[in-house]
């Protein structure tokens, strides 16, 4: 099968959508079938079968800043693109981030799939982009969710059903990988941008209240941002035991996870599922996340991981200090995230893509006014 897949997102910066997008397509082109991806890029991407059809443009979203490609160019690209591909399909991630799966959305010479990834409930100009949002919805053979989350927040502006397929995750790259040298001690990882979102001062406050009674514990973070100087705040003997990082790409994550004793996601709202949990779970560590939507659909609270309040240090910390003092919890958390994690494991994911496929196919060319 001829397989267009279109990422809103510029290609070289980090985030999940691009990232599952990247994996997609690896897995299909392993599974035989002929694969095109198109996003925005600052420059030629290293894969032979991603093509950059634009510059991206940071725009403020969601409380963070989305690089897309908004261009008439980017438009006149895509729609080059596909006509040269001729593809069978066209799955469109985000299609309705004014971008690339935009554009490609509106192109009409294929059936198309749409995966929704986004579980940002507040958006003044989503909301009032709703009517419009639903006209081009008319074009999409097959609608997608990475989770009810995301399903629900697109439901609401564009109405329709859609089919519940999680994001992907490489168990195997996870559960296999050797130990990075991080030095001595138990570790506790949080791993993403260090913005408001992703709770990383809730983070450094958690450490700061357990590292005085936990004289062996680190905090590994990977990730970089604008929080980063909550950790200049931490006092100088808690502060040397914080190894940073830096942003680390998804692909040399495995060795990080396998040095570390805990994993930590406080973010405060606005996530669709949670692969940074089921990659840590994959990982065989113990979880410690916020008790918020999406994230609820990844870990259930006592079975697979812990779930605390958002922005609550304090239960943070106390949460990660149970799994620190209690070997027994801990190894029951790891041993049920691990069968957890199993469920969102790329063979699976991808055959349910598929199917979507085949459905779209079996559809017919979109009907476009």
């Amino acid at each position: 099968m001829k397989i267009a897949l279109v990422c809103p997102y510029a290609w070289e910066e980090p985030g999940g959508v691009r990232v599952h997008v990247r994996e997609l397509g690896e897995r299909l082109r392993e599974r035989g079938h002929d694969v095109l991806a198109l996003a925005p890029a600052r420059g030629r991407p290293e894969q032979a079968w991603v093509r950059g059809v634009g510059a991206p443009l940071s725009v403020r979203f969601g409380g963070s800043f989305a690089p897309i490609s908004p261009w008439p160019s980017t438009r006149r690209r895509v729609r080059r693109a596909l006509a040269d591909l001729g593809p069978d399909v066209v799955h469109v991630h985000e299609p309705f981030a004014p971008s690339a799966s935009f554009f490609a959305l509106r192109w009409g010479g294929a059936p198309v799939v749409a995966t929704f990834h986004s579980g940002v409930d507040r958006s003044r100009l989503y909301d009032l982009a709703g009517p419009a949002l639903r006209r081009a919805a008319r074009g999409i053979a097959v609608r997608v969710a990475v989770s009810e989350r995301a399903a629900e927040v697109v439901r609401r502006r564009a109405g329709g059903a859609y089919r519940v397929i999680p994001n992907g995750v490489d168990v195997a790259r996870f559960a296999g990988a050797a130990p990075a040298d991080l030095g001595p001690g138990r570790k506790v990882l949080f791993v993403g941008r260090l913005h408001p979102r992703k709770g990383f001062a809730t983070a450094v406050e958690a450490f700061r209240r357990l590292g005085a009674d936990h004289a062996d514990l680190r905090l590994v973070v990977a990730g970089d941002g604008r929080e980063l100087a909550a950790v200049a705040n931490l006092p100088p003997e808690l502060r040397r035991r914080v190894v940073l990082l830096g942003a680390v790409a998804n692909r040399d994550l495995p060795p990080i996870h396998a040095a570390c004793d805990a994993f930590m996601a406080p973010n405060t709202g606005g996530e669709s599922f949670g692969v940074v949990l089921a990659e840590a779970m994959a990982a065989g560590l113990p979880v410690v996340a916020s008790d918020i939507p999406g994230y609820d659909e990844v870990v259930t609270d006592a079975i697979d991981g812990l779930l605390v309040p958002p922005g609550d240090a304090a239960a943070l910390a106390a949460a990660l200090g149970r799994l620190l003092d209690d070997p027994a919890l801990a190894e029951r958390l790891r041993e049920a995230g691990r069968h957890r994690a199993a469920r969102f494991d790329w063979p699976l994911v991808v055959e349910e893509i598929e199917e979507a496929y085949r459905d779209a196919v079996a559809s017919g060319p979109p009907r476009l006014r």
